[in-house]
């Protein structure tokens, strides 16, 4: 069976859209992958993306946020 493990789920505050990340591990083997979820009322996008991808993606994101007024704190707030 495949396995699925929750990393991190929240929400966003403007639009309330609901973010889950996961990572999934084919039963099968293979690299594990870091699944998206997003959930917009009864609305789901999925996807997965492997660990050199989601390297790339976060790093742009943190980038990107510590440039924004309130960016340095926003790692903290789901805390």
């Amino acid at each position: 069976m495949d396995t699925v493990t929750s990393l991190d789920k929240f929400r966003v505050p403007i639009g309330n859209q609901e973010i889950e990340l996961q990572q999934f591990v084919f039963e099968a083997g293979g690299m594990p992958l870091l699944r998206t979820r997003i959930r917009e009322r009864s609305r789901f996008t999925i996807f997965d993306i492997d660990p050199a991808t989601a390297a790339r993606w976060g790093k742009v994101l943190c980038a990107w946020a510590a440039t924004q007024p309130g960016g340095a704190d926003a790692d903290k707030e789901g805390e």
